[in-house]
């Protein structure tokens, strides 16, 4: 998903060139999530655009100002300054929009709105909405935000989530949510009115939200900032509007989630929410949060990229995914998220597992010890096919959403046609506030911290062991299966260190990637637990190196994959001491009888192995079920080492276009 930053100074002076180093800044910030293209644009909020002599003078002082900023990935129209967002509706500039997403419906739109007199000014579907909102505001002389124009956003439909923010509209400001995440930090040196904001619906002119208390509708002079505009009462403010929190943290900690639906709009420096209809269920407020990130938490610190910090972290990261919620004295779990509705879990019929990506995988990766655990079926659905089947839901079944995000856009699809259909629903998220973590019944955080790269690492292995945790809650009364609890819960105690012994194999691992990073295609194999493991490393070398890669279950080695083999064909296998060991050395002889060169991953101290690989990577061994957790992060390793071998910058998954335009 695209990025979104933007910053709006009321009576705060500042410099051109402060308010740019602001902009570009929370696009760093948000570079983790991928673009091939990125602009700002400067704009007055109560002025025309600024001329291109004007945009050279950076040490003009602006008391009030909006500027925004854009990342964007380019699925309509090439990457060009043309395409970039944000998009205007006329030469006239009289309306300008961003957005993250595809809006669907843009074919449609068009039909409708194009004209010789009405030109669109590029192809990006961004276009449309601008002339859009254009006609719909401007055009019908309205110079209020009218109960009509909730109704122009909520016209627009996007098969992936979409928010027209923030969207100028001298003078106004308007930023609306759809399905992707967007929040508002604020800032002032002025006490807020209330901890709350109410939403107004169906309303006509802005009502106040946000403000200081003891305003006078006059800036305090003592803070050097000027008196405020014609159309505003309030002190001075700043507001961040972000994609996400990482981009706000080091200008503010409170912030306000929007959800679905929600409009924000700043008039005179005072914010309000806006919705055109209440819903049954729906909240009639917002609360300002208080974000518990710290601004050193997403910085780099020595390592050369965020993936490779993160990699690095699991050691605590996986810790504090059990701190507070395994007591290895008594061997009891509690997950906090959970314990009121696990009554009800346990009465289900079937768990279903719906994830995307890498948060599928960690589903993959715990089914089979969640059906040993809780002796219910489990389903592992990814959520675009899901939905794209139009699953039979009941409503006796508990619904698993795993996402390190929580705003994953398919997997937020797939909660709510379950909750539709009355389904109890779980979130596993990183992220506090998150859409999935508001939207389920209960859920779990797995709390492994900020993750920056664009590959998921560290909250896969915690998405992981959050999953174990939960069939250990559940099989706590289940006295046949004490023993297997026991040995399970003694392997999560010790997995910290056996994780830190398998991040010294990093030498050995770059030593590898020195001899496969010219190679055009790599095959990962195993089976059983270790299957995940596959499609994860798989995954993450397509995703970091742009090498063919694909895991491979070593069961279906002899339906297919083998005609692949030869002595030219790079082969990961992963062979561990479980219930499959010996069903995995028969295709080890498969691999071998066709000359081919693998590469494995095993216990240590296994002699037998060794002798007919090529190479072997030696792990610490520990419980079956929790092997996984040791063998992913070779594989992470790994397609670090390549990418940076291959000339690629890890933090940016496409080598970027980067267009700071300033557009008169």
């Amino acid at each position: 998903i695209a990025g979104i930053f933007a910053y709006l100074n009321y009576c705060v002076p500042r410099t051109r060139k402060e308010i740019f180093e602001t902009l570009v800044k929370g696009l760093q910030r948000l570079e983790y999530r991928g673009y091939d293209s990125a602009v700002c644009t400067y704009k007055y909020m109560d002025e025309r655009w600024l001329t291109e002599k004007d945009c050279m003078d950076l040490e003009v002082e602006l008391d009030t100002h909006f500027g925004i900023a854009h990342t964007r990935w380019a699925t309509h129209g090439e990457p060009s300054a043309l395409n970039c967002h944000p998009q205007r509706s006329d030469k006239n500039n009289e309306f300008v929009v961003i957005h993250n997403g595809i809006i669907t419906n843009y074919k449609e739109l068009k039909k409708y709105l194009v004209s010789p007199t009405l030109p669109l000014h590029s192809p990006v579907c961004i276009s449309v909405v601008s002339l859009y909102f254009s006609i719909k505001y401007f055009y019908q002389k309205s110079n209020h935000f009218s109960p009509s124009t909730p109704s122009v956003f909520l016209t627009l439909s996007s098969r992936f989530p979409i928010h027209p923010h923030p969207s100028i509209i001298p003078p106004f400001s308007l930023s609306f949510r759809r399905g992707s995440p967007l929040l508002i930090g604020v800032r002032s040196k002025y006490e807020l009115s209330a901890e709350h904001i109410p939403i107004q619906y169906n309303s006509g002119l802005f009502k106040e939200g946000v403000q200081e208390k003891n305003s006078h509708n006059r800036p305090d002079k003592s803070d050097n900032s000027t008196a405020v505009n014609s159309d505003g009462d309030g002190k001075a403010v700043e507001y961040y509007f972000a994609s996400d929190a990482s981009a706000i943290i080091e200008h503010t900690n409170k912030v306000i989630y929007l959800e679905d639906d929600d409009i924000a709009a700043v008039v005179g420096g005072k914010l309000s929410l806006h919705r055109l209809n209440s819903l049954a269920g729906d909240d009639s407020v917002r609360a300002i949060q208080t974000l518990q990130m710290e601004l050193q938490e997403i910085m780099k610190g020595n390592f050369e990229a965020f993936m490779q910090k993160e990699i690095f972290e699991q050691p605590e990261s996986v810790f504090n995914t059990m701190r507070g919620r395994i007591c290895f004295r008594t061997n009891k779990v509690i997950l906090g998220g959970l314990k009121d509705h696990l009554k009800e879990i346990k009465r289900c019929r079937r768990l279903i597992m719906i994830g995307c990506g890498t948060s599928f995988h960690a589903a993959v990766a715990t089914r089979q010890i969640l059906e040993e655990l809780t002796e219910l079926p489990v389903m592992v659905e990814l959520a675009s096919d899901f939905l794209d089947r139009n699953t039979p839901v009941f409503r006796d079944d508990v619904c698993f959403y795993i996402s390190q995000s929580g705003e994953t856009a398919d997997t937020l699809m797939a909660l709510r046609y379950c909750k539709d259909r009355g389904a109890l629903t779980v979130g596993v998220t990183n992220t506090v506030g998150s859409s999935i973590s508001r939207d389920t019944d209960c859920g779990v955080h797995i709390n492994a911290g900020p993750e920056i790269g664009v590959a998921s690492t560290k909250a896969y292995t915690s998405q992981f062991v959050a999953l174990i945790m939960f069939g250990l809650m559940m099989s706590e009364d289940r006295i046949s299966l004490q023993p297997r609890r026991l040995e399970i819960i003694n392997g999560l105690r010790i997995l910290p260190d056996m994780i830190k012994k398998v991040l010294t194999l990093d030498n050995n691992i770059k030593s590898i990637a020195d001899e496969l990073y010219q190679e055009k295609s790599l095959l990962v194999m195993g089976r059983g637990f270790n299957y995940a493991t596959c499609l994860e490393g798989a995954l993450k070398i397509k995703e970091i190196t742009y090498m063919h890669s694909e895991g491979i279950m070593a069961g279906e080695l002899k339906h297919g994959p083998l005609a692949l083999i030869d002595k030219h064909m790079p082969v990961i296998m992963i062979i561990m001491k479980d219930a499959c060991y010996t069903k995995c050395q028969n295709a080890l002889q498969q691999v071998t009888a066709r000359s081919g060169r693998p590469i494995i991953l095993c216990c240590q101290d296994d002699p037998e192995l060794s002798k007919n690989a090529y190479k072997t990577i030696e792990l610490p061994h520990t419980v079956d079920c929790l092997q996984g957790i040791l063998s992913v992060i070779p594989l992470q390793l790994l397609s670090f080492h390549l990418a940076v071998l291959r000339g690629y910058d890890v933090s940016l998954p496409l080598p970027a276009l980067s267009l700071w335009t300033l557009i008169p």
